[in-house]
């Protein structure tokens, strides 16, 4: 009888042991689940984040490239008129220029 109470106690513990490694691997299961689930959801949000701070750059680029063609075509105009200002200048003093370089290489001096 003590053998058979004995068998019976070793049954119970090894029912026991299975069962709680049951109850382990339900809750391992889950918990990989719940994980690989927050992965997904902070995938998506990262791309969701990553299309709004595009949209934004991109609609930033546009505004500037707008203005950026003004301030060429502003600076190409400023760049001509001094161009032609230093042209005019050139012209206007060349005379004397050449005038006084001839002066000084043809004068001798001791």
């Amino acid at each position: 009888m003590e053998v058979n109470r004995g068998q019976n106690g070793i049954q119970q513990l090894l029912a026991a042991e299975q069962e709680a490694q049951h109850i382990v691997n339900a809750a391992r299961n889950a918990k990989m689940a719940r994980l690989r689930q927050a992965k997904e959801e902070a995938g998506k949000e990262i791309a969701e984040y990553r299309a709004q701070v595009e949209y934004q750059f991109q609609k930033k680029v546009a505004e500037s490239s707008g203005d950026s063609g003004a301030n060429v075509k502003r600076l190409e105009i400023e760049t001509d008129a001094k161009i032609n200002h230093l042209k005019n200048e050139a012209a206007r003093i060349s005379h004397d220029v050449v005038g006084m370089l001839l002066k000084n290489v043809t004068t001798v001096r001791n």
